[in-house]
């Protein structure tokens, strides 16, 4: 199995996350240890030395994930530099035409991702960003070999724990549709390049590549070498976004390009993915506030571009609550349980560290922690996006905020007998991460 390794310096700020073969795992002095999951399990080499088609026995084991035994043998022979028909085709045939049907909805805002998931047998981000990638022409106007894409893509979903209830390769594909949505907005989708919409999706389908499953104070206190190696700055999404840039370089998928162009674009990809950090919410809220009460915003300007894509990607990743209340309860439940994972006694009370803000399974309820998350991050964000594109799309993601958060005080009152009081743990956090109260005009 290929395993993830870091170059560890901890005076190297440009330090890449390198692949390698063999077993690499590095343990922080209290003993947490990331489970990365192999990148190419499927394959078994035998294949490649098979005089025949008809001679090659795939198991059940070595396919269940990734690829169907119709996609093996196609895989293949494109290793053998057969061509086959229709070769762009990354869907199972047993799944085509309801994965297809999907996807011709992939810019609806119902999506739901879930049930493409599993049409895709748990290849929803392939599938997805592959068929984005195409429907946006970036595959033709990139010039770029399919086969390249298609290995890079495989490689980043491999690279999603699946074991984390939350940041895995669905929640992945699931901004990734949602950073489609915003694309279409017409305040964006006249004025962007080519080069804006790629930096975008793969921004989105990489934005917490490599996920732990827990949070950046957890890595903090317990000494672990990412945050050793950021200084404990955006340790995460400095990771996320090194990591990304491995698997490009490693995938040559850009290589027909100048250096100059794929070091453009590794940086600009770091950008959007680095401005997820909810840390610095407050700093790029008050931004974006400035920016449109001013109304200097001018999508004509590169640089305003940039900052309204990093917006985008922001409310593409917190965008949970704003879904129906089916995909959103879903969502709140899987973060819940990666948040009691990490403050369960196997990991933080194991260790003495104290259990993290919204972590401890014994004081914390999914009601609290969502009315708490709506009310102080989600809403704020979304407030001034309305603000910025007053659409149909904006008025359905508040629309369907306000019933969710809704149903949660409704929920809250059952289970406490008032539906008053907001969850504590997010006033009681340090106020600089914290946006201010949304202004919609």
């Amino acid at each position: 199995q290929r395993r993830g390794a870091i170059s560890y310096d901890s005076s190297d700020q440009t330090a890449l996350y390198i692949r390698m073969l063999g077993d690499v795992r590095v343990r922080s002095r209290a003993g947490f240890e990331s489970e990365r999951r192999g990148s190419h399990p499927y394959i078994d080499f035998r294949i490649f030395h098979s005089n025949s088609e008809i001679e090659v026995s795939v198991s059940a084991r070595n396919v269940r994930r990734l690829l169907s035994f119709q996609r093996y043998l196609r895989s293949s022979r494109f290793f053998r530099g057969i061509t086959v028909p229709n070769s762009s085709n990354i869907l199972d045939d047993d799944y085509n035409g309801q994965a297809k049907c999907m996807l011709e909805k992939v810019g609806n805002w119902n999506f739901d991702i879930f049930l493409f998931d599993r049409l895709t047998n748990g290849n929803s981000l392939v599938s997805l960003t592959f068929h984005l990638f195409n429907l946006h022409g970036l595959i033709e106007h990139f010039q770029l070999d399919t086969m390249k894409l298609r290995r890079f893509l495989v490689m980043v979903q491999e690279d999603y724990h699946s074991q984390n209830p939350y940041h895995n390769a669905v929640h992945a594909a699931d901004v990734t549709q949602a950073m489609h949505c915003y694309l279409k907005e017409p305040k964006l989708s006249k004025s962007l390049t080519p080069w804006d919409v790629l930096l975008s999706l793969i921004a989105a389908a990489t934005h917490d590549l490599d996920h732990p499953g827990v949070n950046q104070p957890f890595l903090i206190k317990t000494n672990h070498y990412l945050a050793t190696l950021y200084k404990n700055t955006s340790v995460l999404e400095n990771h996320h976004w090194r990591s990304a840039v491995g698997l490009l370089r490693e995938s040559g998928l850009f290589a027909h390009m100048s250096l100059e162009n794929r070091q453009l674009m590794e940086s600009q990809i770091g950008d959007l993915i680095l401005a997820t950090d909810i840390s610095q919410q407050n700093e790029y809220l008050s931004m974006f506030r400035s920016h449109l009460d001013r109304g200097d915003l001018c999508l004509e300007n590169a640089n305003h571009r940039h900052f309204i894509l990093q917006m985008a990607l922001k409310c593409a990743d917190i965008c949970n609550p704003c879904r129906t209340w089916e995909l959103s309860k879903q969502w709140s439940e899987k973060v819940t349980e990666e948040f009691f994972h990490q403050g369960k006694s196997d990991i933080e009370k194991k260790y003495h560290l104290g259990v993290s803000p919204l972590c401890d399974r014994q004081t914390e309820t999914i009601a609290n922690i969502q009315i708490g998350f709506m009310t102080y991050l989600v809403e704020p964000l979304f407030g001034e996006w309305a603000r910025f594109s007053n659409t149909r799309l904006s008025q359905t993601m508040l629309g369907h905020l306000g019933l969710n958060k809704a149903s949660w005080k409704g929920v809250q009152r059952e289970q406490s007998g008032s539906g008053d009081d907001v969850d504590p743990t997010f006033e009681e956090m340090d106020s600089d991460i914290l946006p201010q109260e949304p202004r919609l005009s």
